[in-house]
């Protein structure tokens, strides 16, 4: 039997899709569709049925998955034995959240392309909920982001939690002491894009707090919410780790005294099946990069 047919059934069982298959493998769909036929034929039994909703596993095919993926999994730990590392190849598509990309993203990279010089690695930024779309879609194998993915195809790990902050820039009129959250509120505010997990907390805290804060700005990059409030445009709710130095040489400051909102999570999420551990290597070095990410600096405890 042919474990390259095997593979191509596992992956459109996975994705639902002739076509997202194709682009996972580097082939045709007239491939794909060739392999399956021939897969079919091999074990007398119609595997899958396709309908203007997609693919669907027939009852002979969910029977044959559990065996092809147990398959493919003694296959990739065969490989992985005798292989060195350093020569894997391939392509590992990562989507990560902006405040990911401006902290330890590049840390991780930089870990990957030692540990597998060969391999091609394709970054692709957009909103959390973007990226669960896509990684929903088999458009991406690992996403970085502040929500857990829910669909039992998927894995999801809290990386880190972040704290959010008040953070203004140190000298400009909102470098004051507030008396109270109601009070700070009546300032301009700079978060995260619009409906982001951010975002909703923050408004979340207020409606809680029965404070009305009218002059919410969201914008949907992190490198751009610094330099609105390194220019005195408002008030940030930020993490402080997004702007360590700044903080560190004086020209941005924490505001004391007030509650600040909820943390923001650091989750990463990917598809469970077979064939999937340089995956899960990439996870286990995201773990040790957040964690000593997260211990090069510290910053006043959320009150």
């Amino acid at each position: 039997m042919n474990i390259k047919f095997l593979e191509t059934f596992v992956w459109i069982a996975r994705l639902k899709s002739f076509r997202l298959t194709a682009e996972k493998l580097f082939t045709t769909q007239a491939s794909i569709s060739s392999r399956v036929a021939a897969l079919e034929d091999e074990l007398g039994a119609r595997l899958f049925v396709r309908d203007s909703k997609g693919v669907a596993l027939t009852p002979e095919g969910q029977r044959v998955l559990e065996y092809a993926e147990h398959m493919i999994d003694t296959l990739q730990n065969l490989k992985s034995a005798i292989k060195d590392p350093r020569q894997t190849r391939g392509r590992i598509r990562i989507g990560a959240m902006d405040t990911v990309i401006h902290t330890w993203l590049s840390a991780l990279v930089t870990r990957l392309t030692a540990s597998y010089p060969q391999l091609e690695i394709e970054i692709n930024a957009d909103t959390a909920r973007n990226l669960s779309d896509q990684l929903e879609k088999g458009y991406q194998d690992i996403v970085f982001q502040t929500d857990m993915t829910r669909l039992d195809t998927v894995r999801n790990l809290l990386l880190d939690r972040y704290p959010i902050q008040w953070v203004v820039a140190r000298g400009s009129v909102f470098d004051r002491k507030y008396e109270s959250l109601n009070e700070l509120a009546q300032e301009r505010i700079v978060t995260f894009s619009r409906n982001s997990r951010p975002h909703q907390d923050l408004l979340n805290m207020l409606h809680s707090a029965d404070v009305l804060a009218t002059r919410i700005n969201c914008v949907n990059s992190a490198s751009a919410i610094t330099r609105l409030v390194r220019d005195g445009f408002g008030i940030g709710a930020m993490p402080p780790t997004l702007v360590r130095s700044e903080i560190a040489n004086g020209t941005l400051t924490i505001l004391q005294g007030v509650p600040n909102p909820p943390p923001m999570d650091i989750v990463a999420s990917w598809r469970t099946g077979s064939g999937i551990e340089l995956v899960e290597e990439v996870i286990a070095m995201a773990q040790e990069v957040t964690q000593t990410y997260s211990s090069q600096g510290e910053f006043p405890p959320a009150i």
